[in-house]
């Protein structure tokens, strides 16, 4: 069975910096696009950022624009979240996620138009 796996979180300053990376384990996910959320207790997932893998075409949400970055590698079949200029308020679980069949774009907000998802990583910023 094909999953996601994120690796790459922890413990970071405020200020530092993170690189989260997202691989499928068990073979390979064909996608339309893939996706970064993350979640807080108590807080519906909240979308980060998202590529569509052909074109390779990011979209923000607007409180990470500027610091985060979504990159991929076709050949990994792997997606990536560099993230910079950490502020204790990015504290969360970040799970990517891959959509298979193509959407509208302003779809890739949403967390149920989905089809595949990691376990999850932490992801700490201290002040």
């Amino acid at each position: 069975q094909v999953q996601l796996v994120e690796s790459g979180g922890g413990l970071v300053q405020a200020g530092g910096s993170l690189n989260l990376s997202c691989a499928a384990s068990g073979g390979t996910i064909s996608s339309y696009a893939r996706g970064w959320f993350r979640q807080t207790p108590g807080k519906e997932r909240e979308f980060v950022a998202a590529l569509t893998w052909s074109a390779g075409y990011p979209y923000y949400a607007d409180s990470v624009k500027g610091r985060f970055t979504i990159s991929r590698d076709n050949a990994k079949n792997a997606v990536y979240l560099s993230m910079n200029s950490l502020k204790p308020e990015d504290t969360a679980v970040y799970y990517c996620a891959a959509k298979i069949r193509t959407i509208a774009s302003g779809l890739l907000w949403f967390p149920e138009r989905y089809d595949y998802w990691g376990q999850g990583i932490q992801v700490t910023v201290s002040s």
